[in-house]
């Protein structure tokens, strides 16, 4: 006979465990950190925001729907705090010229390439408001469907797939602006 403590109601779900904290930061916190990036911290100040961000998901995480992504759901929290970060006064960025530190190797072509498309594309999304960024990050580079997207940013999905939309173009008009720019000053 089954011990008393192992019985379960007829038509009742056996109880999941708990999520645990140290799992979902060990798993996420890189996720986090890139994606906090992606949102415009600077890097100086991403080790902090992360350390926000799942201060936030520690209080809330009783609270996670386990039948959804976990990766849309972390997003929020790090849209939200980066948000608020930008909104800080002292946080405003100051422009200064980048000063490229020769290294005693020569890096391949290819890495500086990527290298140099990662910049652009760090500039571009620099030009999107914070609505539209959050929306083409989650969708476009962290592949998450629009429909998952809305959820997490709590928006309708016809909003979402607006935001896309203006989103891209803007970024496309944005990279060949800047590329064109780089092109003048070459």
């Amino acid at each position: 006979m089954e011990p008393p403590a192992h019985r379960q109601a007829p038509g009742v779900e056996p109880a999941r465990p708990a999520l645990e904290f140290r799992e979902v930061f060990d798993g996420h916190a890189s996720y986090v950190a890139a994606t906090l990036g992606r949102l415009g911290v600077e890097e100086r100040d991403r080790d902090d925001l992360v350390s926000e961000v799942f201060v936030r998901v520690h209080r809330a995480l009783a609270s996670y729907d386990a039948a959804r992504p976990m990766k849309p759901w972390l997003f929020a929290f790090a849209a939200r705090v980066a948000s608020e970060h930008r909104r800080l006064a002292r946080h405003r960025r100051e422009v200064f010229a980048e000063i490229d530190m020769a290294s005693s190797e020569l890096a391949a072509d290819e890495t500086i390439e990527r290298r140099q498309a990662r910049q652009m594309l760090e500039r571009a999304l620099g030009e999107l408001d914070e609505e539209k960024r959050e929306v083409f990050v989650l969708h476009d580079l962290d592949e998450t469907p629009v429909p998952e997207v809305a959820r997490a940013l709590g928006i309708p999905e016809g909003t979402a797939y607006t935001r896309l939309r203006a989103a891209r173009a803007e970024l496309t008009a944005a990279v060949r602006r800047l590329q064109q720019v780089e092109r003048r000053t070459a």
